[in-house]
């Protein structure tokens, strides 16, 4: 597919991950190695699903879906997370050329199907493997609308370094409280970093996004916010950090669709589902805002969002 002088220029981003110091909890791991850090990843490429989805947001996912990209062992452990199949998974070490030979062929599958944006999913740690997908698409021809969905715990200089090379942020803002970030996602400092990484984004991007004929998102920022059973004081801590620190002209995505995964079963508040009266709670603080651009969900919305990765696509039954 490549030429060794283009498998150079291909694989040269993997370099850094001998001094790994990709996502905020700055391991300084030799994923080269078999020592690896947190994530428990190393230079393959970690590729849980490629599928084309059909998700939240409507100026994402398209008329034909979103070729979606998701990575394995997220660098944030949510004891919730709806993707625990592949997030929770040691990646396993394969060939580099070859797995990344596969990737680019179901890609470019997609594409040419009708998708027209690649997003990536868990992105943080994966960094060097993204620009490396970026780099053999354009050597093959393929620009694609390239989506950078992550779940906000990103540093501040990694997000100034893809300045010209993402077109559309998709981040997550989960929490504005450390200690619920600390127990709930393993994350410390959360706060700091993602709302850095998000000051970031909006000053690369502003509130403005730009839509093609088709309906899909060219360029821009979404934010996304998961309405937690139990945390509505968070929530609107929330909303009230995106209106008042960025904007509330911004397009925020606020998500009603959480559902309890096996692990949390039994807990108080994580093993059910999210009240009607929590959500409107943080409805009305959403109106009260002034957010005027975006969407919310249905109740109902756990019933449609719900992926299993044993199935070759995780998103349809």
């Amino acid at each position: 597919m490549f030429s060794s002088a283009e498998w150079q220029h291909i694989l040269a981003p993997l370099d850094v991950l001998r001094d790994c110091v990709q996502c905020p909890r700055g391991c300084h791991a030799d994923r080269t190695g078999p020592r690896l850090g947190y994530c428990n990843s190393g230079t393959e490429f970690a590729v849980g699903s490629i599928c084309a989805h059909r998700g939240e947001e409507p100026v994402i996912s398209g008329k034909h879906g979103i070729c979606n990209i998701f990575f394995m062992h997220c660098n944030m452990q949510c004891v919730f997370c709806q993707n625990w199949q592949i997030s929770r998974k040691t990646a396993s070490l394969e060939d580099t050329k070859q797995e990344l030979t596969d990737i680019i062929e179901q890609v470019e599958r997609l594409l040419d199907s009708g998708c027209t944006g690649v997003g990536f999913v868990s992105p943080s740690h994966y960094i060097p493997q993204m620009r490396a997908i970026m780099t053999a698409l354009d050597l093959r021809g393929r620009h694609p609308v390239y989506v950078f969905n992550t779940n906000g715990y990103d540093r501040v200089e990694t997000i100034r370094s893809l300045e010209g090379e993402i077109q559309v942020y998709l981040p997550d803002l989960k929490y504005m409280d450390n200690r619920l970030a600390q127990r709930y996602s393993d994350t410390p400092h959360y706060v700091e970093f993602a709302t850095a990484a998000l000051k970031e984004m909006y000053r690369q991007k502003g509130a403005n996004i730009f839509v093609n004929d088709a309906g899909s998102i060219e360029l821009g920022l979404v934010i996304r916010h998961l309405v937690i059973p139990g945390q509505v004081a968070n929530s609107i801590a929330v909303l009230r950090f995106i209106a008042e620190e960025l904007s509330p002209d911004v397009h925020l995505s606020l998500m009603s669709q959480y559902h309890p995964i096996p692990e949390v079963a039994g807990h108080k508040n994580l093993g059910r589902l999210l009240y009607a009266e929590e959500y409107e709670e943080v409805l009305c603080e959403f109106d009260r805002l002034g957010f005027h651009r975006g969407w919310v969900q249905e109740l109902s919305s756990p019933q449609h969002y719900r992926p299993d990765f044993d199935q070759d696509h995780p998103f349809e039954r």
